[in-house]
């Protein structure tokens, strides 16, 4: 579906088009309207719009002043230029314009309405071919990426197979003037950076610099190390002691990480004002255990970092024996529990034994382990059930239940699973036809309701959370009817309430069902009705009051 939008700072005129173009092909054409450049820029502000009919002389913003600020919103916008002015420099500042027609008021809506058509025909043309060059830019993007990307991301991704070869590890880092040694193992370090509120992705990265400078300045005479950004937008650590440093340096080496850090985290806080926590790995690892001890570290970070608070997490962990068999038996019971009380729709149970997962994942010593796995075991439950009884666009954004890394924190982890399990209650509670129901009898009643407000698609869209074009589809499905058409049937209804109260004007009835020029509100009554509001209201007997 296609959004017009008319603007016009002759109310008639705005008025007359709008009428045309909303019963020209309801099913393909979503049309809203505007007195002014300035009410039109609201329109573009709140939704996409695919072609402007517009205006070329507007007193305050000319169609001109209007299309260039249109390219700022939507650049891929069709603009038609409709005037009664044929003056040549209007015309010729027009045509000069790329993507843009211009039609003359004198030649008839039936010269507007087929220009209009013509437009949407190129837009259908030009999206297959604007679709092969978006995807010749991602494809052209991701090889960028590729030839850009930093030699330890791939390190991170799978360690064990990048420096199976020892002899080629060392090659590739002396090729790329890696300073660490590839044949001394490397101690890591996981940073976060907790950024205010709404920062920019400018302010984001200038933060992101100073702090790695401060990081620098602290570190650069003890140590050798290469840091980079992880997808997370954390910053990842790789040191080594340096070689000039002493022997014994290397036993102290993680001390000596844990004393820098509170200076690194109390600089951040002082000079860049924002909180800085780090993981650190207790022990240094070989090349080949990079990815794992990555991984673990991102754990702990979920487990343990607060973006209020700055803390330095050390990884102590020692796998001295086998996982305890009954833990992970423990963890599959509750699993299956938990999917036997969603099955039977047994609210308060499931939340009773989901509380007590929770809780025992939760425990400051919780094993980080069992912690992801009893995440998952969650997950899995409820991912399967909503793609076995096809909730998938029911639920919202669900795409995360499986991706664990997604989140901040454990403790965030876990309430989204929470918020995920509830909302598949409330679904249950009704079956796809009262859903159904229940959605178009709230907008039924809104429309009812504001019969002299904003009724637009994208208005009802917004205020019901719905994609306008998917809207306007299930309306009818479920109605048998365009959307446009109800709301007029509801507007008719309610003036020939109105216009029976000898006392309201024409005029004031007008307004109450949404039409601030009366004239198209006549012109609107006499096309449902085939009388004009006069005319009907005149073919009301009068109630006269019974003598006593």
């Amino acid at each position: 579906m296609y959004r017009l939008l008319i603007v016009d700072d002759e109310e008639i005129i705005t008025d007359s088009l709008y009428e045309v173009f909303a019963r020209f092909m309801p099913d393909r054409l979503d049309v809203c309207k505007a007195y002014s450049g300035h009410e039109a820029l609201g329109w573009m502000s709140r939704t996409r719009i695919d072609i402007v009919l517009t205006d070329i002389r507007m007193p305050g913003m000319s169609g001109l002043e209007l299309t260039e600020e249109i390219r700022t919103y939507w650049p891929r916008c069709k603009i038609v230029f409709l005037t009664g002015h044929s003056e040549f420099d209007y015309a010729y500042q027009a045509i000069q314009m790329a993507d843009v027609r211009y039609v003359l008021k004198t030649e008839g809506y039936d010269k507007v309405t087929q220009t209009v058509l013509d437009v949407m025909d190129d837009i259908d043309c030009s999206r297959h071919t604007n679709r092969l060059v978006e995807q010749s830019r991602e494809q052209t993007y991701a090889l960028e990426l590729i030839a850009q990307g930093d030699y330890f991301r791939h390190l991170l991704q799978d360690s064990r197979t990048y420096c199976r070869d020892q002899e080629a590890l060392v090659n590739e880092c002396g090729a790329l003037h890696i300073e660490l040694d590839p044949t001394v193992p490397i101690v890591m370090i996981l940073g976060r950076i907790s950024y205010p509120d709404q920062v920019s992705y400018i302010e984001k990265s200038k933060t992101m610099t100073a702090s790695r400078m401060i990081w620098n300045s602290y570190l650069s005479g003890k140590t050798r190390h290469i840091s980079i950004v992880d997808k997370y937008e954390d910053i990842v650590w790789f040191l080594q002691p340096n070689p000039d440093a002493a022997e014994k340096f290397d036993h102290h080496l993680i001390r000596f990480l844990e004393g820098t850090l509170e200076l690194i985290q109390e600089t951040c806080l002082e000079s860049l004002g924002v909180t800085a926590s780090f993981t650190v790995s207790g022990t240094s690892c070989k090349w080949e255990a990079i990815t794992l001890q990555y991984e673990r570290l991102r754990r702990l970070q979920q487990m343990n970092v607060d973006d209020d608070i700055s803390i330095i997490v050390t990884d102590r962990f020692q796998q001295t024996h086998a996982p305890d068999a009954k833990e992970e038996n423990r963890i599959g019971q509750k699993a299956e529990i938990l999917a036997a009380h969603l099955e039977a729709d047994r609210k308060e149970k499931f939340y009773a034994c989901f509380e007590e997962i929770a809780a025992c994942s939760l425990h400051p010593c919780a094993n980080i382990e069992r912690t992801s796995e009893a995440y998952y075991a969650v997950a899995l439950v409820l991912f399967s059930y909503i793609n076995r009884w096809g909730l998938n666009g029911q639920i919202g954004e669900y795409r995360k239940l499986m991706r664990l890394d997604d989140h901040p924190s454990m403790k965030e982890g876990f309430q989204y699973l929470s918020q995920i399990a509830n909302r598949i209650f409330q679904i249950k509670r009704l079956d796809e036809k009262e859903r159904a129901t229940y959605v178009i009898d709230q907008i039924c009643h809104y429309i009812n309701e504001h019969l002299s407000g904003d009724l637009s698609l994208v208005r009802l869209a917004e205020i019901n959370y719905f994609n306008p074009t998917y809207l306007s589809r299930f309306f009818k499905q479920e109605r048998g009817i365009n959307l446009s058409e109800y709301i007029d049937q509801c507007r008719i209804r309610k003036a020939m309430e109105l216009l029976k109260d000898g006392d309201i004007k024409v005029r004031e009835v007008a307004v109450s069902v949404g039409y601030e020029a009366a004239h198209s509100f006549t012109r609107f009554f006499k096309k449902a009705t085939g009388m004009t509001p006069q005319e009907y209201r005149d073919t009301i007997p009068i109630d006269y009051p019974r003598m006593m």
